[in-house]
């Protein structure tokens, strides 16, 4: 059972995907908002594909940052990318529906740490994105 503070969490990025016409063109679907969590999916089309017909790295790259994003943001004090990285792992190809979970490991003052796992339709993990945030002094709505 949802918290006011998972409630609240779930309006800002109701709010953030309604201004967000990049996730908005991936595709994205909100599967679960939590404080300082989320998890996200969508589907490969045929045009997120590279000349190997396998997914771009910067698709995927993108599912894991709009997952961060939503769990950096949640509580509604806007913050930023500092560092990120991922690791691919296994290939994705046209029509995989591929999901991205962010957990948060650290949350601080001025920065909060998270870990993204993505996965396939099968479960397999498919790539491994971290990313730390800078809080800022600012809200989202």
């Amino acid at each position: 059972m949802s918290n006011e503070k998972d409630l609240f969490a779930n309006k800002v990025v109701a709010q953030m995907m309604e201004q967000d016409r990049f996730s908005q063109w991936l595709g994205i679907e909100v599967l679960e908002i939590k404080e300082g969590y989320s998890k996200i999916k969508m589907t490969i089309r045929e045009e997120m594909v590279n000349g190997f017909g396998i997914i771009h790295g910067g698709i995927a790259f993108s599912l894991a940052d709009s997952a961060f994003a939503f769990a950096c943001n949640n509580r509604n004090i806007l913050s930023v990318a500092l560092d990120t990285s991922i690791n691919f792992i296994k290939p994705i190809h046209i029509g995989d529906v591929i999901t991205a979970e962010a957990k948060e490991l650290h949350n601080g003052k001025s920065t909060g740490l998270y870990q993204i796992e993505i996965r396939n339709q099968n479960d397999h993990l498919v790539a491994q994105f971290k990313g730390l945030c800078y809080r800022t002094d600012k809200s989202l709505i």
